[in-house]
């Protein structure tokens, strides 16, 4: 075996442990779900929505790479964890588990794990992740849209709801309406998912 194949064999095996990283919302009503079942729901999401989201922009969307960006762009946590959006201070620079401190460590193990690999793997990887978390292109913001939404989905579908975080609608809306409204097929799922929410008793008015 080559020292360019076991790389990317060390790199596969590596990639296995995302299974292993636990999200804050169910899966079931019996279990989290973890962050491999949500990248890989990312992915069915956004290819199912694709041409929606062409309708609605009258743009060319490059699928390949919104699938490449749904599958890679939660590998950081596999090293930096999964921190919850509702747990974290996003006004606070100094806090190591708001937005600035989890870039910094996210940043650290991107620049570390895809930058080990060969070309144009490494290269690919790191450009991904870097227009993802930019929200860079067209297709990143979508992505991060789907993102978005995908726990707040799941947490009406599992009847979870939102009262381990104290949230009300109010507070669900300022976290997912800054992403949703890339897309008005995402702000009209996200919607949709908010008054089933609050119909049924999951998320307080």
């Amino acid at each position: 075996m080559t020292n360019s194949t076991h790389a990317l064999f060390d790199f596969i095996a590596y990639t296995a442990r995302l299974r292993e990283v636990e999200r804050h919302n169910n899966a079931t009503a019996l279990r989290k779900e973890s962050v491999a079942e949500h990248s890989w729901h990312l992915a069915l999401v956004s290819w199912v929505l694709h041409t929606e989201f062409e309708r609605e922009s009258g743009l060319s969307l490059d699928l390949t790479r919104m699938l490449k960006l749904c599958l890679m762009h939660d590998l950081v946590e596999i090293d930096a964890g999964d921190p919850s959006a509702w747990e974290t201070d996003p006004a606070d620079p100094a806090d190591p588990a708001g937005p600035a401190g989890k870039a910094q460590l996210e940043d650290g193990v991107a620049h570390d794990r895809f930058g080990a690999l060969p070309a144009p793997l490494g290269p690919e990887l790191l450009a991904l992740w870097r227009e993802y978390e930019e929200g860079a292109t067209p297709e990143a913001r979508l992505v991060r849209g789907v993102d978005r939404l995908n726990p707040a989905l799941m947490r009406l579908l599992t009847g979870q709801g939102w009262s381990d975080v104290g949230a009300d609608a109010a507070a669900l809306d300022r976290l997912q309406l800054p992403r949703v409204t890339a897309s008005e097929t995402l702000t009209a799922l996200y919607e949709e998912v908010r008054e089933t929410a609050v119909a049924r008793g999951l998320l307080p008015r």
